[in-house]
């Protein structure tokens, strides 16, 4: 028997918390002193608290925890519970860091106006491209939508294009479009340059259209990063008397696996008034 100083500690608990098991029922102590009223504890007794804050930290309420644990919830019910509750963890860290991300951007973006440098802005004409892609459809053109989809596409793509023996030739491609769907939706093209034959299949092999006049700039990092550099482009835009004709589309120059390191180019259409 442990008195609950001790089963508190060998439970790595406060005693407080014990106490509050103990009053609504859900862990009672194995034996009370009628004399001094001590709680005593027994070994046996750390396996239902090790169950109690597990479910406690589903989620669940107290109620619910001893529901389930008077219903004799076996120990592969509860460890695929907690595997569902740590993916759900994961998922909500890694959304909360994408966020975070998005941020950092947009802070980046808003200390940087009126001083990025946008002397490197290159008027040029773009050829036409064959590429192979996939698309898909993003929820909105911000970057909390784009990012997620566009990575898992990318790896889709260069997974089929080895299947079937298609080796890229040129960098990467991303493009977007505004959706048939409406409602602020975007069509997602994941795209790297081939020489294969044009095709409809596992994937799809198109010719992008030339671009007669694009205005460009190259980003060095992440494309979580990409926004000041995106909207300095903009800015120079028009503040030369241009105007946006579409998307740009995102050239990946280089692509080391510190997606840091990465440069790309952006390629916005644009007219003359």
């Amino acid at each position: 028997m442990f008195t609950i100083g001790d089963f508190a500690r060998h439970g790595r608990v406060s005693v407080r918390m014990l106490r509050h098991y103990d009053a609504t029922g859900l862990l009672p102590p194995a034996h009370v002193d009628p004399a001094t009223g001590y709680r005593y504890y027994s070994a046996a007794q750390l396996a239902r608290l090790n169950r109690v804050i597990a479910l406690k930290d589903l989620g669940l309420t107290l109620q619910q925890v001893r529901q389930i644990l008077d219903e004799k919830v076996t120990t592969e019910e509860l460890r695929a519970m907690l595997r569902l509750r740590r993916a759900e963890l994961e998922d909500a860290m890694a959304a909360a860091a994408a966020r975070l991300v998005q941020v950092e951007a947009r802070l980046r973006s808003i200390e940087s106006e009126g001083h990025m440098p946008t002397n490197d802005v290159v008027i040029k004409s773009v050829p036409a491209v064959r590429v192979a892609e996939l698309t898909t459809t993003a929820a909105s053109f911000g970057p909390e939508d784009i990012s997620p989809v566009i990575g898992p596409l990318y790896d889709e793509l260069f997974h089929r294009l080895d299947a079937a023996g298609v080796t890229p030739t040129g960098p990467g491609v991303a493009y977007y479009e505004d959706s048939p769907e409406g409602g602020g939706r975007i069509t997602v093209h994941a795209a790297v340059q081939v020489t294969a034959p044009l095709q409809d299949g596992a994937f799809r092999v198109r010719d992008l259209p030339p671009v007669d006049r694009a205005a460009t700039i190259v980003h060095r990092g992440s494309v979580d990063t990409m926004l000041p550099t995106a909207q300095a482009l903009a800015v120079w835009i028009d503040e030369n008397g241009y105007r946006s004709a579409g998307y740009p589309r995102e050239i990946n120059l280089e692509c080391p696996d510190d997606h840091d390191a990465w440069v790309t180019e952006l390629q916005a259409p644009v007219t003359r008034p």
